[in-house]
């Protein structure tokens, strides 16, 4: 038996302490009395079969013990309709298992997970790589902190656009100056660029309503042409959105729009649907909070725009929405993880060249019911093994991790990963918040911190061709905000700059 396990007698005590009978959880006494292993077998199973019923069960390894019973366990109870009461608990009248059923659940998550996880340690140089970084002309240092929403390149004018949580939208040019181009009802956290031959440079906007987590009806899905700074809504009362992408789902000539209402216990995704007269009708595609970042494409190859999708909330995964041309979608699961991994961001990129897509996936948002630091926090990469099946190929561990790019940073024919970390250790290991990933062989990468820590707290990031000198540069947003909330490490002081709202990474590399 593993060191601090608990005694059989006090699995016993435990459960006979919490359920009053014995005989209602286990069958069987005296010589027939299980082992340690069979009564956390048993627990497990239960864990299993009630937890897999809103998504996948997470295994007692993936946090301590004082975690689950401190944060999880009652969180857990609640929605299961469990009230504490005295340091246990008590059934409710509308609880969806027994009190001994619950009991066995405390015991598994209790007793079958560690007490400390085991974080690894960073294996990667700290340096600029080949990257030069740059800052705004004129930082506003007098009205408010920064707490940039977004950041997003538009090809069509070659500037990158940036929102706030004062709700504006603003157009910054290859010297870091910056043009207020409008202000909107709520944050921006998504603008996806496009142009017409009536409209040379427009935008669909996507306002989440209202920052914090909420089910408020407040989001909305806005056109605007940035050359007349005009604006038409395109949808309304959206719980908390937070992405759209576009595409001609039924092959009507009209542009519909996908949108993420991540919302919090409520929420879903939605398929805005342009009708003949102009006007536009919301249908739900799955109605589960937490979808957070989308794209459109043809995944099957019939020549049909599908929708894929990833989910952070609770039932975490990536979802593929497979059109059936009729004016709805086939659901395809192709990755699902556990509710503790804190999904952040994925991309559909061919790693490998072999035709087939792989999935680049960070997980790391770390201020909910289990704010510690987490093994299995990082940027992962899934090799495609034909079938929509794939195997996990590469894994960094970071600390928070928020969002991954993939692209050939330094022009030698593969792609390196840029990666960002929102909840990264500040305390001691701060340089983490953003990573370089140079790939230096086939699925083989030498990682590289860029310290620059010091100048933000990095929620957003693109990558384009800022300057215009034919290789990827990075921008990254500081939503500094610290020292009232968003911080797992309660007694740290922000030490980074809390008014620059953006800074640029300016790609030196020799081209090869």
């Amino acid at each position: 038996m593993r060191e601090g396990r608990v005694r059989q007698r006090d699995l016993w005590l435990l459960i006979s302490g919490l359920v009053f009978t014995i005989g209602s959880i286990l069958t069987g006494c005296g010589d027939n009395e299980p082992t340690d292993e069979e009564l956390l077998a048993g627990a497990k199973k239960t864990a299993v079969i009630y937890c897999g019923r809103c998504h996948e069960a997470p295994d007692a390894s993936l946090l301590d013990s004082a975690t689950w019973n401190k944060y999880i366990l009652p969180a857990m109870g609640a929605k299961l309709g469990m009230r504490p009461f005295m340091d246990q608990y008590i059934a409710g009248p509308n609880a969806a298992l027994s009190l001994a059923d619950w009991t066995k659940i405390l015991v598994y998550y209790r007793y079958a997970s560690p007490k400390k996880l085991k974080i690894p340690k960073p294996n990667a140089v700290i340096d600029s790589a080949i990257f030069g970084v740059e800052q705004p002309k004129q930082v506003d240092r007098k009205h408010g902190e920064a707490m940039t929403t977004m950041v997003a390149f538009n090809p069509i004018d070659k500037h990158f656009y940036t929102g706030d949580a004062g709700n504006k939208l603003y157009r910054w040019n290859s010297n870091l100056s910056s043009t207020l181009i409008k202000t909107f009802h709520s944050p921006i956290t998504d603008a996806s660029f496009y142009q017409t031959a009536t409209e040379p440079n427009s935008a669909v906007i996507t306002c989440i309503g209202i920052l914090p987590p909420n089910d408020e009806l407040k989001g909305s899905l806005l056109h605007i042409n940035l050359n007349k700074k005009d604006t038409t809504l395109l949808e309304h009362s959206l719980p908390r959105p937070v992405k759209s992408a576009a595409a001609d789902f039924n092959k009507d000539g009209l542009m519909d729009y996908v949108t993420c209402g991540f919302g919090r216990d409520r929420g879903g995704l939605f398929l805005v649907e342009q009708q003949s007269n102009h006007q536009f009708k919301r249908k739900i595609i799955r109605a589960i909070p937490g979808p957070e970042i989308v794209y459109t494409g043809d995944y099957n190859g019939d020549g049909w725009p599908d929708i894929a999708c990833l989910f952070a909330q609770a039932d975490e995964g990536i979802w593929l929405f497979l059109n059936d041309k009729k004016g709805g979608f086939v659901t395809k699961n192709i990755m699902r993880f556990p509710p503790v991994y804190g999904s952040s961001s994925f991309q559909l990129v061919d790693f490998n060249h072999d035709g087939k897509l792989d999935v680049l996936y960070t997980c790391g948002d770390n201020n909910d019911y289990s704010p510690v630091f987490k093994p299995y926090h990082g940027v992962y990469i899934f090799t495609n093994q034909g079938n929509w099946k794939f195997k996990q190929t590469y894994f960094y561990h970071i600390n928070g991790c928020s969002k991954a790019i993939a692209n050939d940073f330094d022009k030698d024919g593969d792609l390196d990963l840029a990666v960002i970390a929102f909840f990264p250790d500040y305390e001691y290991h701060p340089t983490e918040g953003f990573t370089y990933h140079e790939q230096v062989s086939p699925g083989k990468f030498k990682v590289h911190e860029i310290p620059v820590n010091k100048l933000g707290r990095w929620i957003s990031m693109d990558a384009d061709d800022i300057d215009g000198d034919g290789d990827t540069d990075i921008v990254l947003g500081n939503f500094s905000v610290g020292a009232q909330g968003l911080m797992n490490q309660k007694d740290y002081k922000p030490d980074w700059d809390l008014y620059e709202p953006v800074i640029v990474l300016k790609n030196k590399s020799v081209k090869k």
